[in-house]
């Protein structure tokens, strides 16, 4: 049971539950970080299970569990949060607030834990007598649409433990993606706090609640389809075999080089696009031969 591999797996698991704890506590930043961490853990347990000739059932389980924290739950966490930031800029607006001055005095973490608190202790009823509530009728339920990630990533979790399709590939967007690509709206926004640049309206702009909504739906409805993409798995290093996944490897390079933490959801993006592109080749090419 306790293998080198498994205890890896268990570290995924750990950081994943570590990232939940950062989130409600308005570390965003470090709540990414740790999820990052639990994607570099569940590469090597695979990878040493693998090296160790250690693969089994037990293993396959245990990672599809810890994955269920870090890259279900974990992300589901991180949209709770952002959605309740967007409530609050909306409520701070609509109560005559200029959105350049919707952040406080202090940290990023302080702001955010700020309205995460305020936001919990509305919804339990845990006002205080002094203080008037914040978040009333449709942003009291708002923040929970960030749930659907985590049961949307259950049944993908449970597909891909059965689906033989996905030795080589997968079939719909893998969870780790899928958590990256909403892990860099967190990153964003806690890049851009304090300015009033390009980064501050843009970063605010995407967590707006009709924008986090339609993705968090569409992404999620990703998680189950049948879309083939290809995977990061190398079985040589020739070109010939590996050339897309050798071109979105150096234009993600090149991305993260230029716009860092900005970079990642156009990785997420270009991944899905280049996909497509590949699987149009391929029918293309099996067309060809058949006729």
């Amino acid at each position: 049971m306790f293998t080198l591999p498994n205890i890896t797996t268990g570290l995924n698991l750990l950081s994943g539950c570590t990232s939940i704890i950062l989130a409600i506590g308005g570390r965003l930043e470090l709540a990414v970080l740790f999820i990052f961490l639990a994607a570099v853990f569940d590469f090597l347990d695979g990878m040493l299970a693998r090296a160790l000739k250690l693969s089994g059932e037990l293993g396959k389980q245990l990672d599809s569990l810890a994955d269920m924290v870090s890259f279900g739950f974990a992300p589901g966490i991180l949209v709770f949060v952002l959605f309740i930031i967007s409530g609050a800029m909306d409520i701070f607006v609509q109560n005559g607030g200029d959105i350049h001055n919707f952040w406080m005095n202090g940290t990023f973490g302080y702001n955010v834990s700020y309205w995460v608190q305020t936001y919990l202790n509305d919804l339990l009823g845990n006002q205080s007598v002094m203080y008037p509530s914040h978040f009333k009728g449709w942003y009291l339920f708002l923040p929970f649409v960030g749930f659907i990630i985590p049961f949307f990533s259950l049944f993908r979790l449970a597909k891909f433990n059965l689906d033989t399709r996905q030795t080589t590939s997968f079939i719909g967007l893998p969870t780790p993606a899928n958590t990256i690509f909403f892990a860099s709206f967190a990153l964003m926004l806690w890049d851009g706090f304090g300015s009033n640049d390009w980064k501050a309206t843009l970063s605010t702009v995407l967590i707006k609640d009709q924008v986090l909504m339609s993705l968090t739906v569409i992404f999620s409805a990703l998680l189950v389809s049948e879309l083939p993409l290809f995977s990061l798995k190398f079985k040589s290093l020739k070109f010939s075999e590996n050339g897309l996944r050798y071109i979105f490897l150096l234009i993600s390079l090149i991305l993260i080089a230029l716009l860092l933490v900005w970079a990642l959801p156009i990785i997420i993006l270009l991944y899905l696009i280049l996909s497509i592109i590949d699987n149009y080749l391929i029918k293309n090419r099996k067309h060809e031969i058949q006729s």
